[in-house]
């Protein structure tokens, strides 16, 4: 809530200007009056964590104010929060009262685009990359990086659109390529890298798009003999490109050749951080956790790449079980890619492994009033850890809030529903289920979930398999809905064809749940000594599981 509260001020301090001052209004005080109470009650929303409530605030705010600053602030914290029809209705006040700005004009389209306008998105980037004096091709290859952000086959056909009128730019058939590649489509990236690399012979990131298409496109030893041979080549060769072949060897799973190349760019220039940064992860992955513990030192003292040094660092303590070192080096991920996955990781530590479950609800709390962008996240989160400390009620509530937010979120939706089940609300957990399936028809998930459901906890066998059979045809390689079949085999007495399916999840997954259901098909076909050495064997490596020793009490009960 402190961040809240500095942005708060900050904002007070540049409207409490626009707000009375007298042109701003034409001395309409009526308007000042209201515009100041909208802002009061967006900051009382905000510590309330009613969060589109305060976004709403912040837009009525800036729809009757003058000030720049207001709409430029409520677009921000509409943006930030995720509220994209409210973020779009801010940003198009905040271009309404300043049509020179850029930021402004790239919020508008960037939201337009997420919400499905593509055409309208279109038009305004079009205006974007017409603006300024340094190239109209030069300004579509800076929107790389902004549609990277958006859905990948809707930015791809943005892209080629604005890109149409740019054939003879390298560097437009650059940004083409980068977002065909990012949507799937390898043929038209390399056909696009290919043309740029024509049109400017000399440029090396070209040719490095050129090698990615390959490695992409599956042909992995082609491009890295076509990057090993652009190093050779250059008697001074860019450690970027050197950069790339590392990276495409760590994909090929070669880590040694990798290592070997970022170690000839650190003895060249010892500073490199991305150099450093990559052969921190590489000796993590190769296990090498001293290494890898001093390399990510190393990354964090040079001040670049902190989140990423401080998220290793973590789980390295996570992996040598120490869970306080772990739980407070999760705990500094803030920002990145990698800060709600730590955030939840160090409060399940906190929870558990130092018992102090308040302490860890407190951490996401914090966590999620300090950082906007994942508040709503962390909603999320904290209705996840509520569930496991069964405190159910709280985690229902919080689910719900989530969900009030993020309504299309399947997983979401699916882990509200194992919530009812655990809370014994079956028909309300059934009727979610159902609800998910029929809102998502094509999903393996919804189906599996629904199917299971139906398969382990009622008697609807017939409808469970039919389910769980279609969402084979999405999957038919998911061990868990194998695993669902031959549950489903099981409870309609076909037991030598249930065992067949559960051994093929067994073999893909080693997981403790599908380990107690070959128990309990051994058992019916009368073999028990089988069973009993697959329960031990999966005891071995799942000592916590309750399933396990349930199974366990049940069917090989103690005779004493």
């Amino acid at each position: 809530m402190h961040q809240y509260r500095r942005w708060l001020s900050a904002l007070w301090a540049v409207t409490a200007l626009a707000l009375f001052c007298p042109a701003a209004f034409a001395d309409d005080e009526e308007a000042r009056s209201e515009a100041a109470a909208h802002l009061l009650q967006a900051e009382l929303a905000l510590q309330g964590s009613e969060y589109l409530e305060a976004v709403q605030e912040y837009r009525k705010a800036a729809q009757i104010s003058e000030s720049v600053d207001v709409a430029r602030q409520a677009t921000r914290i509409g943006y930030s929060f995720g509220f994209n029809e409210e973020a779009l209705l801010a940003a198009k006040r905040w271009l309404e009262l300043d049509e020179e700005s850029d930021e402004a004009l790239l919020y508008v389209a960037q939201l337009q685009l997420r919400l499905g306008d593509q055409r309208k998105a279109r038009r305004n980037l079009k205006k974007l990359i017409q603006r300024g004096d340094e190239g109209a091709d030069n300004r579509l290859l800076s929107l790389v990086q902004v549609l990277s952000q958006e859905d990948p086959e809707d930015a791809d056909k943005v892209m080629r659109w604005l890109a149409k009128p740019y054939k003879d730019s390298a560097h437009a058939q650059y940004a083409t390529a980068v977002m065909a590649m990012q949507a799937g489509d390898t043929d038209y990236a390399e056909e696009r890298a290919l043309r740029a690399m024509e049109l400017d012979p000399d440029w090396t990131k070209a040719k490095l798009l050129y090698a990615r298409t390959m490695l992409i496109a599956g042909r992995q030893d082609e491009a890295i003999e076509y990057t090993a041979r652009l190093i050779g080549d250059d008697p001074d060769p860019d450690p970027d490109a050197r950069m790339e072949l590392a990276l495409m060897m760590m994909t090929a799973g070669r880590d040694d050749d990798a290592l070997s190349q970022i170690n000839q760019i650190l003895l060249e220039q010892p500073s490199h951080a991305d150099a450093l940064r990559m052969m921190a992860i590489i000796n993590f992955r190769l296990e090498n956790l001293d290494a890898a513990w001093a390399d990510f030192q190393d990354l964090l003292a040079s001040g670049r790449f902190t989140m990423d040094a401080l998220y290793y660092l973590a789980r390295i303590a996570d992996i040598r079980e120490e869970h306080e070192r772990a739980a407070r080096l999760y705990s500094q991920v803030r920002s990145g890619p990698n800060a709600v996955v730590s955030q939840r990781r160090a409060s399940a530590l906190i929870a558990y492994d130092l018992d102090d479950p308040q302490k860890a609800l407190q951490q996401l709390e914090d966590f999620g009033s300090a950082s906007p962008s994942h508040a709503i996240d962390i909603v999320l989160a904290r209705a996840q850890l509520f569930a496991s400390l069964e405190r159910y009620d709280e985690a229902l509530e919080n689910y719900d809030r989530y969900l009030m937010y993020r309504s299309d979120d399947e997983s979401a939706l699916l882990g509200r529903a194992e919530l009812l089940l655990r809370m014994d609300r079956l028909d309300d957990a059934v009727a979610q289920y159902r609800a998910a399936a029929e809102r998502w028809p094509d999903s393996a998930m919804s189906l599996n979930a629904l199917g299971y459901t139906l398969a382990d906890r009622t008697d609807e066998y017939k409808e469970a398999e039919k389910l769980i059979r279609k969402a084979l045809e999405y999957d038919p390689d998911s061990p868990a809905i194998i695993d669902s079949l031959g549950w489903v085999l099981f409870k309609r007495g076909e037991y030598e064809a249930a065992l067949l399916e559960l051994e093929r999840a067994y073999e893909k997954l080693d997981d403790h749940e599908v380990a107690a259901h070959i128990v309990e098909v051994l058992v019916a076909l009368e073999r028990p000594d089988e069973a009993l050495e697959v329960l031990e064997d999966a005891e071995t490596r799942h000592t916590d599981s309750e399933l396990l020793q349930d199974v366990r009490n049940r069917l090989f009960p103690d005779p004493d």
